[in-house]
């Protein structure tokens, strides 16, 4: 019981270091570790994993927003499409088998170290011509808007917080700073991560003792992470978890493929 516990701990840690530091990417963990580490199911998995992502979320929010680092305007633009898209997505999850799940969310992850990998953040946001961090013309809403959605569908469904997609999204299509847009990008997961836990709650509950002793694990993760972003470099943090991420969704995919070949 206290391995357990203690294991819970450090998870939520790592998941929230993670979170905090780049603005997403905690729940491309998050699934890993509560399935293979803790013993969950991957559906129980995927429910925990955004009550975890989007609770550890908001108390980075509160540490980005006191620097003036958050835009609530687009992050609630944001996540009102998101939120539809991930009960959508959540819905979908229980139509899948977990074996088939779990290689497609290896591949996800897989994607989402690629980009990370090739990223590179722009000097400033005067690079762009038209900053939706600065004004919200109607351009912006229709891009925000239709961003939003595809990542809620993505959340609902995999259970990731989606920040791997929200962050890019908010530099190169709407011309937010990095630090605005890792501080943005916090709150639109926490948000969509609402739509998508109402959706899992309708098929079922999970351990709430486990999921608190990652949360708790989880909030100390993200107040370090947070601080860490803000001094280290923003591309090399994100460098360092595509690695992580590349080392986890490997054998994540090779063992759930193998269990579909043995049927």
């Amino acid at each position: 019981m206290i391995g357990q516990a203690a294991l819970a701990l450090v998870s939520g840690g790592l998941i929230g270091l993670s979170l905090g530091a780049t603005g997403g990417g905690g729940a491309l963990l998050a699934v890993p570790l509560l399935v293979y580490v803790l013993g969950t199911t991957a559906r129980d998995a995927t429910a925990m994993s955004l009550m975890i992502v989007g609770a550890s979320s908001l108390l980075g929010v509160w540490d980005y927003g006191r620097a003036g680092e958050v835009r609530v305007k687009a992050a609630l633009v944001f996540s009102g499409t998101g939120a539809v898209g991930a009960w959508g997505g959540a819905y979908a999850h229980q139509l899948v088998r977990q074996e088939v799940l779990l290689v497609l969310f290896g591949i996800l992850m897989l994607g989402a170290a690629t980009k990370m990998l090739r990223w590179k953040s722009p000097v400033s946001g005067a690079e762009i011509d038209e900053s939706c961090a600065d004004r919200f013309p109607r351009t912006c809403w229709v891009k925000v808007s239709g961003i939003g959605l595809l990542v809620g569908i993505m959340t609902g469904f995999f259970g990731v917080g989606g920040g791997f997609v929200i962050v890019p999204a908010l530099v190169l299509v709407l011309g937010f700073p990095m630090r605005l847009a890792v501080g943005t990008s916090l709150l639109i997961i926490a948000l969509i991560s609402v739509g998508g836990l109402a959706g899992h709650l309708r098929f079922g509950q999970f351990d709430g003792r486990l999921a608190t002793l990652v949360l708790l694990g989880s909030a100390a993760g993200v107040l370090l992470g947070t601080r860490l972003g803000r001094a280290g470099s923003p591309e090399r943090m994100t460098r360092a978890f595509a690695f992580v991420t590349i080392g986890v969704a490997i054998p994540l995919i090779l063992h759930n493929a193998i269990r579909l070949g043995a049927g």
